[in-house]
């Protein structure tokens, strides 16, 4: 997936290109490369997009790798739960990993990072 960068001064976030949604199965992921570590940008059912770092709070198994379903990603290691909207693990399990605003325009995803300096 290709990478370009356009900075928002509205929100302090650079909005990263991912590339077509099309790119990314329904009910699946893909991954973006970024120097802060990878980021795991899903697809559901409904064409409702999100990203995680792709890191599950528990062993730090890789979300990309696990099962979505609705709005939830099961980590393929250990099978915990995790919300896609918030990066929590579902009770009873407890952590949480990084959570990043996602849009679709003209059917192209953009993940929202911090700004130059920052990292996600």
């Amino acid at each position: 997936m290709t990478q370009t960068q356009a900075p928002d001064s509205t929100t302090g976030l650079d909005w990263i290109e991912v590339g077509p949604l099309m790119a990314i199965p329904p009910l699946g992921a893909r991954v973006v490369k970024h120097p802060s570590g990878e980021i795991a940008v899903f697809r559901n059912r409904e064409d409702e997009v999100f990203a995680l770092r792709n890191h599950c709070p528990h062993r730090g198994g890789p979300l990309s790798e696990g099962i979505v379903c609705e709005r939830r990603v099961y980590c393929p290691l250990h099978n915990w739960g995790i919300a896609l909207e918030t990066g929590s693990a579902l009770a009873p399990d407890e952590g949480e990993t990084a959570c990043f605003p996602t849009r679709v325009d003209n059917g192209t995803v953009f993940i929202g990072l911090p700004g130059s300096g920052g990292s996600p």
